[in-house]
């Protein structure tokens, strides 16, 4: 009986030391697509645009920009993660009702920093009057959790004069914290050093390029080094970013420098994360792709997540990869490295095209005249089964077989209307859609621009034959 009883104790103990050290799952190497809409672990659209990420615990934990059809502020919205895969509603921490100048608003770029002083949250944002942007304010938050709901403090232009736009915080290794934010209709990138408490402005650090027309800041530290990433001031369209250095945020600060393309693959910063590791640290570049830049509203906008890597101590660089891998508890991040081709048809030597250089789902394939457009390049995406998905460079959407056409749609590597095998003969290839058995091919043999892509019963001729081209 006493044995029976010791087992039976050490049973219940050994269950109690589980449930009390239990916590979130631990993470591993997560694969990421570019260009997309996220959704959370509930199936939802994921809207953290222009956001930030702090880490607190075992949890990344995301704040963006949750708005209204008419783009005028809806919430604060903020998920969290331990993989930066799947990412789990917690909140909208800030709300319409939560202060009555947030009734009719814009609320852009929250940011999120913790005070090991205080304990507590506090959330930077650029708030306007939900009309125009004329108000050009820095406006402020506190929360005693990370996730709970959020008070808001106000609205006001740094120092009592400066317009304050997109913004970005940074809390430096000695725990003084940062605020950056485009001034002066955006020609200046002020520097400011924040109150102990992190909610007011203490003092202006610096001006590093004057009339540098420059926005959407991010800020981060990695050796010592100071980094300064921007965006050129184009409104909601894509533009080449550039980046200083400095070792120490008063300056002096490097010109600005050119990374990654002309319009950093169709994006714009939001945030860069240090993602710190068992194998050392890493960094993520965070962007938008902007719903508003191709005739969508902010709510229809996806993110680039690209790896940040630094040829030397002070220079960076900013590649693209249709898709990347994450392991947080690494600290890695890797690429995926695509080939685009384009696909001519034999008949026409017209090019399979995604007319306007749309990004949006549904758009029926035409062929066109070729050109060098991200609209005509497609990733033969090997998924291992024999068959592919044609994934768009410019849309980062799938080609999907239907009754009547052949349109850009979500992935869905599960789909069989996504699934396409491909057969060489000679110089050509034939591709045949896995749902149907039918070939890719343009409809009547037209060689005319515009004439639809569909898909036919294949019978080997020039209007089903493709060259893959580069």
């Amino acid at each position: 009986m006493r044995r029976a009883y010791a087992v039976l104790l050490a049973l219940c103990l050994a269950l109690a030391g589980a449930l009390v050290t239990a916590g979130p799952a631990q993470a591993a190497a997560f694969t990421i697509p570019n260009g997309v809409q996220f959704t959370d672990t509930s199936g939802n659209a994921l809207h953290a645009h222009g956001g930030g990420v702090i880490k607190v615990g075992s949890y990344y934990y995301w704040f963006g920009e949750n708005r209204n059809a008419d783009n005028t502020f809806k919430a604060v919205s903020v998920y969290r993660s331990t993989d930066l895969k799947n990412w789990e509603f917690r909140n909208n921490v800030l709300t319409q009702s939560s202060a009555a100048e947030l009734g009719t608003a814009y609320i852009e770029r929250p940011k999120v920093i913790y005070n090991a002083s205080t304990g507590k949250f506090v959330m930077w944002m650029h708030k306007e009057n939900g009309t125009d942007y004329s108000e050009a304010r820095a406006a402020v938050a506190v929360s005693d959790t990370v996730d709970g709901s959020y008070t808001y403090q106000g609205s006001f232009r740094p120092l009592g004069q400066y317009m304050s736009r997109d913004i970005t915080t940074y809390v430096d290794t000695d725990g003084t914290a940062y605020m950056v934010s485009a001034a002066n209709e955006n020609y200046d990138l002020h520097i400011y050093k924040l109150t102990a408490d992190y909610t007011a402005i203490d003092s202006l650090v610096a001006n590093p390029w004057p009339g540098g027309h420059r926005e959407a800041p991010a800020l981060f530290k990695r050796n010592g080094v100071y980094f300064l990433l921007t965006s050129g001031a184009t409104g909601w369209s894509a533009n080449q970013q550039q980046y200083a250095t400095a070792t120490s945020l008063a300056g002096p600060w490097t010109s600005m420098a050119n990374v990654g393309d002309s319009t950093t693959y169709n994006s714009q910063t939001a945030y860069v994360l240090p993602i710190a590791g068992t194998s050392g640290t890493s960094y993520l570049y965070m962007g938008d792709r902007w719903g508003n830049s191709f005739g969508g509203t902010v709510s229809d906008s996806r993110y680039v997540w690209l790896p940040l890597t630094f040829p030397t101590s002070t220079t960076m660089s900013l590649s693209w990869y249709p898709e990347i891998t994450v392991d947080t508890a690494a600290g890695t991040i890797g690429g995926t490295s695509a080939t685009y081709n384009t696909l001519i048809a034999r008949h026409s030597s017209k090019c399979a095209d995604v007319p306007n250089q749309s990004l949006w789902q549904g758009i029926a394939l035409t062929q066109y005249t070729c050109n060098s457009g991200g609209n005509q390049k497609w990733w033969f995406k090997d998924l291992g089964t024999g068959y592919y998905q044609l994934v768009g460079r410019g849309s980062s959407l799938c080609l999907q077989e239907n009754a009547a056409d052949v349109t850009q749609e979500d992935c869905d590597s599960g789909a069989t209307t996504q699934q396409w095998s491909v057969v060489t003969s000679g110089s050509y290839v034939t591709i045949k859609a896995r749902a149907t058995g039918e070939c890719l091919d343009v409809n009547g043999a037209s060689t005319a621009n515009s004439a639809a892509i569909i898909t036919y019963t294949c019978n080997g001729a020039t209007n089903q034959q493709w060259t893959r081209g580069t």
